[in-house]
């Protein structure tokens, strides 16, 4: 069994967990995926989830944002010590928690800026000044190494793969969530940008110690930039193990097959 004992961020106040998922069980058009998901995050914590294709990594990250067509049938999600799990998405979305998609969405006629003041004020309940967010972003966009023109222009529209990840962390900084899960941020990147990503990742840590990331992935590689506290392994619908960072590094060397 995964050792599932909550650890504690330092400098987090004592209560409940940032995040907990108990026993999640999730169907997708009538088929089982999840079968019976336990994890916690803590606040402050960066954990990797890490799993073989099709091993139900994405259908979790989905349905903690409560995503159409994801169905749990049983388990309950908690955020902040209080079960979210009939939540609507708009809902989790304005409490504070973060989906990072693997692949991000085009949305033609709506310019970058636009989109994230917009989102800002439905997460903060302010009308933010066009001025004010615009320095915020671009102070952001430097940081991500994020080409300034793609403030005007229409979100991921015509963005590369590398520009429409790091668009994904720049919403992470701007929109301040709580909790942050990261949908293979790091999928279809190059060194190079997989670096400058990683480098933002950390950059919005930095700004906001008590943010809690649930980072999925395949690989190890992203691992190397961004240290987890602790790594779980999905297999089957299930988490099967965890442990600290040398469980990544075993993976990378032996593979699943010993935990199938």
């Amino acid at each position: 069994m995964p050792d599932l004992v909550p650890t504690t961020a330092p400098g987090t106040p004592p209560g409940p967990p940032l995040f907990e998922i108990r026993d999640l069980h999730v169907s997708v058009q009538g088929t089982e995926i999840l079968r019976g998901v336990d994890l916690v995050v803590p606040a402050g914590e960066l954990h990797a989830l890490m799993g073989p294709n099709g091993s139900g990594k994405s259908t979790l990250a989905k349905s903690l944002l409560a995503a159409p067509g994801y169905d749990v049938t049983q388990g309950q999600i908690f955020f902040r010590g209080e079960d979210i799990t009939s939540w609507p998405t708009e809902t989790r979305g304005k409490a504070g928690i973060f989906l990072a998609f693997q692949y991000p969405e085009e949305i033609a006629g709506v310019p970058l800026t636009q989109f994230l003041r917009q989102a800002l004020s439905v997460r903060k309940g302010l009308d933010l000044s066009v001025l004010e967010l615009r320095l915020t972003i671009m102070e952001w966009m430097r940081k991500l190494d994020i080409d300034a023109s793609l403030g005007d222009r229409y979100l991921n529209d015509g963005f590369s793969g590398g520009e429409k990840k790091r668009n994904e962390v720049l919403q992470m900084a701007v929109l301040e969530p709580d909790f942050a899960v990261l949908d293979e941020t790091d999928s279809g990147l190059d060194i190079d940008a997989l670096r400058v990503v990683a480098s933002g990742v950390r950059e919005v840590r930095a700004a906001r110690p008590q943010l809690g990331v649930l980072l999925i992935t395949h690989y190890q590689r992203i691992l190397e930039y961004l240290e987890p506290d602790r790594v779980h392994l999905l297999v089957n619908g299930r988490v099967v193990d965890s442990g600290g960072p040398d469980l990544a590094r075993r993976l990378e060397k032996e593979g699943y097959e010993a935990w199938r």
